[in-house]
């Protein structure tokens, strides 16, 4: 009998002991997830609300953004865009902090034309990196030097930098149909930034031009 006990016991012991693995093994997979696509965003949350209240947090955010009207570019938006974009990095070589504002004010228009609620920036910004978490981090970065005092050359440039990824990535998610508009693209400094370049026949067409980091 005492056998027959021991041998229950063990094998409630066993099952429990189970069952406390697979569920340590979910939630680090879990977190391990949520860590690899939001990077220093789960980090930082983290920090401030523990691991538990940093998924949670994070999940609300998915289920919020779930209920969002998210819509590519039409062909018309991703082309007025585009134009709109590269006008702001010619400028930038006679007025560096107007590109700067500009740049900031075309990548919000580009965000709320997708359909992203414009609430206030702290908002925009969550809601963002739930599908666009590099970015994001970026854009909120180049968000803080267009609205500092006394921005840098150098603070700009990285700025416009920044935001010349959003602009890259919400042009990408228009038109699967439309050619992907880096194409043929060329590194180019701000710095030495020429005028629009014309190709050898046929119809004009704007450069696509990344800027140095």
């Amino acid at each position: 009998m005492q056998n027959d006990q021991l041998t229950i016991v063990l094998i409630i012991a066993g099952v429990l002991l189970l069952a406390l693995v697979v569920w340590a093994l979910t939630r680090k997979k879990r977190t391990d997830d949520l860590r690899s696509h939001y990077g220093d965003e789960y980090d930082r949350i983290a920090k401030e609300q523990g691991g538990r209240g940093a998924e949670a947090a994070l999940r609300e955010r998915e289920e919020r953004v779930r209920s969002f009207d998210i819509r590519p570019l039409h062909r018309d938006e991703q082309q007025r865009f585009g134009e709109q974009w590269r006008e702001i990095k010619t400028m930038f070589v006679d007025s560096p902090r107007e590109a700067v504002v500009r740049g900031d004010l075309l990548v919000t228009d580009m965000l709320r034309t997708r359909g992203y609620p414009m609430a206030d920036f702290d908002r925009l910004y969550e809601d963002l990196t739930v599908d666009h978490a590099d970015v994001a981090r970026q854009f909120r970065e180049a968000h803080t030097i267009a609205l500092s005092g006394d921005p840098t050359t150098e603070e700009m440039r990285r700025a416009l930098n920044h935001y010349e990824g959003l602009v890259d990535e919400m042009l990408r998610d228009a038109a699967p149909a439309s050619q992907d508009t880096r194409d043929g693209a060329r590194d180019i400094d701000l710095r030495d930034l020429p005028p629009a370049e014309r190709p050898a026949d046929g119809p004009t067409m704007p450069v696509s031009r990344r800027v140095e980091p």
